[in-house]
Formats: structure tokens, sequence, C-alpha cells
């Protein structure tokens, strides 16, 4: 179990990530790459990433173990930023870390001789390692990112509503069962037993789709306390062929009044109604809230919903005894009534729709 100390002022500097991190998602998405598992969230993507990459599995086999420790450099928290500037931070790692680190791995007597060569700071591998975790991306992440994105938000939408609801109490008790809050200790299942105390430094959640059961933080406790968590997926269905979901447009959500024209236009397509749901989601609503809002029945407003999530336009993600209603990129994109554009790796995120708590991101499988 992961203990995680919080004092007042951590709570005060409790912060969501606005967006993916590219960079985790990388890395954790190599863990399911090497599963043989038959299921439905995974299971396509799989299959088709494999079919994808060129020989950039066996090169980042040995860096990433199917369990247990991985280097904590792999995910710089300047990914926070952006990606070029987690590049760049990757390109000034001190060569002492990248030796410290790369010593942890279980088989670092057995690596290949480039990654020796990393580990003595050699700069061509350090090179090699970055356009590796690039092409990596662009073949097995990067295709999917949209889908990724609208994962991650539908889950930033429902912490922001228990942080309007209950304040960080709020928000850390509507965490996964895999986290629990006992103030002032966040208890988390973990591969080993381990405190982490933050010690006034603040905590970035950050949701992630291609984690898979516990959790997962960093193993230096000196650097910047983020912990990552899956996302829920038993409601969202498997991830779409690249060729058959939508590209994210450069904004996010959608505001009634910018769209009004749009939305008559998309009334005429869909229908009135279904059109004023797809407009009341907005940011995120309940069924009930939705029913209410746009002045139907219950059952009405959780028909039109599903319609509309089968047509890829909403995304639904249970909130304890309720369901939240969340708009994919597509459903968005429709209400802009704009031409949809590829996002691409490094390229900025949307907006965040959720509110801070304060202003101001490993294990998986178990990072020790």
């Amino acid at each position: 179990m992961l203990r995680v100390h919080f004092s007042e002022l951590d709570l005060a500097r409790l912060r969501m990530a606005v967006r993916p991190d590219a960079l985790w998602e990388t890395v954790l998405s190599f863990h399911r790459l090497r599963e043989n598992r038959a299921e439905s969230v995974y299971g396509k993507w799989r299959s088709e990433a494999r079919n994808r990459l060129n020989g950039e599995a066996r090169l980042l086999a040995p860096l990433i173990p199917s369990r247990g420790y991985f280097p904590d450099f792999l995910t710089p928290a300047e990914e926070v930023i952006g990606c070029d500037a987690a590049m760049s931070a990757l390109r000034a790692i001190p060569g002492e870390r990248l030796h410290t680190e790369l010593a942890g791995l279980p088989a670092a007597r057995a690596l290949p001789g480039w990654i020796r060569d990393l580990a003595q700071g050699e700069r061509r591998s350090l090179d090699r390692l970055i356009s590796t975790l690039r092409a990596y991306h662009q073949a097995a992440v990067a295709p999917y990112w949209p889908h990724i994105q609208a994962r991650i938000e539908a889950d930033r939408v429902a912490r922001g509503r228990a942080l309007l609801d209950g304040g960080a109490d709020g928000l850390l008790a509507s965490l996964p069962p895999t986290m629990r809050w006992r103030a002032p200790v966040l208890e988390v299942d973990y591969p080993v037993d381990r405190d982490l105390w933050l010690r006034g430094r603040g905590l970035l959640l950050l949701p992630s789709f291609f984690c898979r059961g516990t959790p997962v933080t960093y193993r230096n406790p000196e650097l910047t306390p983020v912990l990552v968590y899956p996302v829920e997926h038993a409601r969202c269905g498997v991830i779409p062929r690249p060729e058959q979901r939508p590209a994210v447009a450069s904004g996010s959500g959608a505001g009634a009044g910018a769209e009004s024209g749009s939305a008559r236009t998309l009334g005429k397509l869909v229908g009135q109604t279904r059109s004023a749901v797809l407009l009341e989601v907005g940011g995120g609503c309940t069924t009930s809230e939705l029913a209410r809002r746009v002045g139907v029945s219950l059952a009405s407003a959780s028909q039109h919903a599903s319609v509309l999530r089968e047509a890829g336009l909403v995304h639904t993600l249970r909130q304890g005894s309720a369901v939240l209603h969340t708009l994919t990129p597509l459903g968005a994109a429709l209400l802009r009534g704009g031409a949809p554009g590829e996002r691409v790796f490094g390229a900025p995120a949307a907006p965040a729709a959720l509110p801070p708590v304060a202003t101001s991101g490993r294990g998986p499988s178990g990072r020790g």
C-alpha cells in the first residue's frame, strides 16, 4: 500500500492535470501492448498498434519492463507544459541521474549496449531514446489521441463536480476504489509498501487512459509529487479505429451563445430536442440534470443521451449512483460548426474545464 500524507498546505495545493500526459500515456500504453488478454477496451488497439510499429517495441522493452520499476526520467514533470518541453527536459537530464535510475532496472547488468552507453550519459544514445519514444508514440498513441482526451476530460468533469460539491475532501473521496481518502492520508493500492510525504508541495492528480489497475507514482520521493490513476472504461466501449474516430478540433466544449447558428443547423440535422440535449450536455451534466434543463422526462433524457453516445457525440461516465454525460471531440466540433483539425504529438491541449483547487504532475504496474 502507498500512503500519501497531506498537510493543510498540501490540500490547498492539490490540483488536477489539465490534459492527458503524452509521455505517461506512451509509457503506460507499452505495458498494455505486451499483454495478451482478450478484452474489449485494449484488444483491437493492441492489434492495430503492433501492426504499425517498426522495431520500437524491441528497443523500449529493456527500459520498460512488463512489471515493476521503470526509470522516472521517462515521464518528466515538464510534460505538464507540453511535449516539446518534456523532450528538452529529457535531453538535459544529467548523466549521473541516468546512471542511477537505469541501475534500478531489474536486468541492469544485461542491458543492451546502447542503454549501457545511455547510463554513461552518452548523448547519441539519449537522442536515440527520444526518437524511439516519438516514433512509438506516433504509431501507438497519437492516432487515438482524441479518444484518449475525451475519456480524460470526462474524468476531469467528474472530479470537478466533486470539488465544487465537497472541496478538496470531496475530490479525494471521489477517486476510484483503488484510492481511499482517510484524512489526512490517501491510501492507495500499490505493489509495495511505502509512504509519500508531500511536505507542502501538493499533489498532481493525473487520470490516465492506459493506466490499468493500481495507480502509479514516481519512485524518487524528491520529484514533483504526481499520482497517475486509471479512468473508468466500463461504459466506454472499445477504442475506435483511427479512420473511424473524429479528430480533435482546436477548442474545447461549446458555448451556447457563440454557437446559436450552428445549433440551429444541428437542429435541422438531428432534431430540435436532440440538438438541445447536446447543447445542454456542455461541460457535463447528469441524466436528471439533463432532463430538467431540456424539459423532458428522465426516461426521454436517458434515451436521447444513449443515442448520442452511440453516435460518438457524448461520453458517459458512472459517478456514484448517477451517470455523468460529457461531450466527445466530435460532439464539441458539431456544436462549433467548424472543421475538426488533427491533434499531433506535442500540440497544445484544449483549455481546461475543471476549476483549479489551487493556483498552480510512478510503480504501475507498480513502480517501486
